[in-house]
């Protein structure tokens, strides 16, 4: 009886070694396969490499954090906040709406305890920022996680797709686990109608899974008293943002055209000092201005400041020689010494040579640029004023 009990439990546990053996076996084939039919596996192991160099930079530690395979790739849209180059001194004409995210944003982040004991006083954990495009609404975003020092997520929602099967629903939720381990943190999504844009019969049920996916978890950090993560949107487009995304957003700023004294402020955070000549009057080249967003009138000053740069280029034709062929050139010197004014724009000597930005010089760009929006429907395209 006894021999009969241990032949039995001989076979029991040889059975379990070889099912094991076949599991493990079956598990690291699929594994290959799946790896080797992906063709995103090189990417995500370059976001992964991305990454770390990332999070070696910020003094934080993967094995601390003990981030996974999904998070790592997410991290790879990781911002440093000290990276970030822009601040409220370089927006202009928004003073309103950057006191408004002062409060309601980086307060609350900088001063965290002023809200822990309080269930109706919270901060918001969703802020859309709406308007029509080229007005500084990322500009905004990218400023607010500098002024917050926080973690800074330019979430890509191309990289939430995946061909395979529940893969985007795993990096969906990465950008959350994610956001919590390094919070403080804002995750940003540019142009979110495009990703969380109104639901119907007609979406993919690829896509209505991971939209559902990503409300879900964005309720459980809105549950989460102790958690200071912000999620920041921006569109153009807000009445296609789904309702149920625009519940979750209760702070909304609507960024406009700037009219003609916020785009004074504009130009005033614009320009360089010295570099305008004093004739120049910036109040009347923003009135003559009108309907330019904060971008439109960044390509105006680059157009206006390039002006005087390509006459100076056409008053030095061994610049070109120098460009075109730079051995041929190398034993003037004085060529050398022209080419640094291209090359290196923090060379004061050579900057000196170029004159100052005539008011000539915006006029020019100003009917230039209107004109071509006649062309494109977007204006009447005629010249604002005459050029002298």
């Amino acid at each position: 009886m006894d021999n009969v009990n241990s032949i039995n439990r001989f076979e029991l546990a040889s059975f379990i070694v070889r099912l094991a053996a076949v599991g493990a076996f079956s598990y690291y084939s699929l594994k290959f396969i799946k790896n080797t039919l992906d063709p995103t596996q090189k990417q995500k192991k370059e976001a992964q490499k991305r990454a770390q160099l990332l999070f070696d930079r910020l003094n934080l530690s993967n094995g601390e954090l003990k981030l996974n395979e999904y998070e790592l790739v997410v991290a790879s849209q990781l911002i440093d906040p000290q990276n970030i180059h822009i601040s409220w001194q370089h927006i202009g004409g928004l003073d309103n709406i950057i006191n408004d995210i002062k409060g309601d944003v980086i307060l609350p982040m900088k001063m965290p305890h002023i809200f822990s004991n309080s269930h109706n006083v919270r901060p918001p954990t969703g802020v859309l920022l709406h308007g029509p495009p080229g007005c500084g609404k990322t500009m905004l975003a990218k400023a607010t996680a500098r002024e917050a020092g926080a973690r800074f997520i330019n979430l890509e929602v191309a990289m939430l797709t995946d061909k395979w099967y529940g893969e985007s629903q795993k990096l969906a939720k990465a950008v959350f686990t994610l956001a919590k381990k390094i919070q403080p943190c804002i995750i940003f999504i540019d142009e979110i109608d495009s990703f969380l844009r109104s639901r119907n019969s007609n979406d993919h049920e690829a896509t209505a899974m991971l939209k559902a996916q990503f409300m879900t978890l964005w309720d459980g950090i809105e549950t989460d008293t102790d958690c200071q993560v912000i999620i920041m949107g921006a569109t153009n487009r807000p009445r296609d943002v789904d309702k149920a995304i625009m519940r979750r957003m209760p702070a909304m700023y609507s960024i406009g055209l700037p009219n003609a004294q916020k785009r004074k402020e504009i130009l005033d955070a614009m320009v360089e000092p010295g570099s305008l000549e004093r004739s120049v009057n910036l109040e009347k080249v923003a009135e003559l201005t009108e309907d330019f967003s904060g971008s439109d009138l960044r390509e105006m000053y680059r157009a206006a400041a390039m002006i005087r740069v390509k006459e100076y280029a056409n008053e030095h034709p061994e610049l070109f020689d120098f460009i075109n062929n730079p051995s041929a050139s190398s034993s003037t010197t004085s060529s050398t010494e022209n080419y640094s004014l291209i090359n290196d724009g923090n060379d004061t000597s050579d900057n000196n040579q170029l004159r100052c930005i005539r008011m000539n010089d915006f006029v020019k760009v100003i009917n230039k640029m209107v004109e071509s929006r006649g062309h494109l429907g977007m204006g009447n395209g005629q010249s604002v004023i005459g050029i002298d």
